[in-house]
């Protein structure tokens, strides 16, 4: 048997815990456990990893694609350009910079963490 069982939660640093999560909660429409000014969590309400935020003062963005980029999230989507315009209209962006030849976009959350989406059909192979 295995040490670790189970991911329960991913937690992002961040400046504001309380704006990502809502960031994150529009996009996945996953529910606000908890929330304060220092931390915030999401719940997928299943078996499935949640999220969380943690506020790190003097929080450095990262500068990813020029930098590292600490960490970032792949979603799978049904519908790729309807996901992109959504999220942008929530306050994401579009770097210029999109490896992967077409096969996922990258996309940075307002708090300057990538995050992956990649169409269901392209994960499911």
């Amino acid at each position: 048997m295995p040490v670790l069982e189970q991911l329960t939660t991913v937690v992002v640093d961040c400046a504001d815990p309380v704006a990502l999560a809502a960031f994150y909660q529009q996009a996945t429409a996953w529910e606000l456990t908890y929330s304060d000014k220092d931390f915030a969590s999401l719940s997928t309400g299943t078996t499935g990893a949640g999220l969380a935020f943690v506020r790190v003062e003097g929080y450095q963005a990262p500068k990813w694609p020029e930098g590292s980029k600490h960490l970032h999230l792949d979603f799978t989507v049904t519908d790729l350009d309807r996901a992109v315009e959504e999220l942008l209209a929530l306050g994401a962006s579009r770097p210029t910079f999109q490896p992967g030849e077409g096969q996922w976009v990258v996309l940075i959350d307002p708090q300057g963490h990538p995050l992956c989406l990649i169409p269901a059909t392209t994960a499911a192979n």
